[in-house]
């Protein structure tokens, strides 16, 4: 596995704040000692970046999102990416390298990751983000 230098990069992560899986997982990935500055973008709350995610199509509700360099990642690219940026200095740090750090390792787990987002969300009565809908709803009603 190819380890990327992004030290002095702007990387940005958009999750789903409401998420108690998205946000342990943004709290305990140590990100911000490999990666230059994270910025954590929570989809809840309306921002350029969730508005270029929904521009391009992206459900936020089916992946998360990382923008590195212009470049979007999307789904298990995304948490791939960040396995890539990851410091795996404790267990749960080297266990997201080990399931994430590889482009099939990231596609096969990354539905159980979704799977358990839907599940805690559900149990928190929390509804989903909706942004594609909530676009769609916003044009019609121009």
């Amino acid at each position: 596995m190819e380890k990327k230098n992004f030290a002095n990069r702007e990387i940005w992560l958009v999750y789903d704040g409401e998420c108690p899986v998205c946000a342990t997982y943004c709290k305990y990935t140590r990100l911000k000692e490999a990666a230059g500055k994270l910025i954590l973008v929570d989809a809840r709350h309306p921002s350029p970046l969730l508005d270029e995610v929904t521009a391009l199509g992206l459900d936020i509700d089916q992946g998360m999102v990382v923008k590195i360099d212009g470049q979007i990642y999307y789904g298990p690219d995304a948490i791939h990416m960040l396995a890539l940026l990851t410091n795996p200095s404790d267990f749960f740090n080297r266990l997201n390298v080990w399931i994430y750090g590889t482009k099939l390792g990231a596609k096969i787990a990354y539905p159980f990751g979704k799977a358990m987002r839907n599940l805690a969300l559900k149990a928190k009565g929390v509804k989903h983000i909706d942004n594609l809908g909530q676009a769609a709803r916003a044009k019609e009603a121009k």
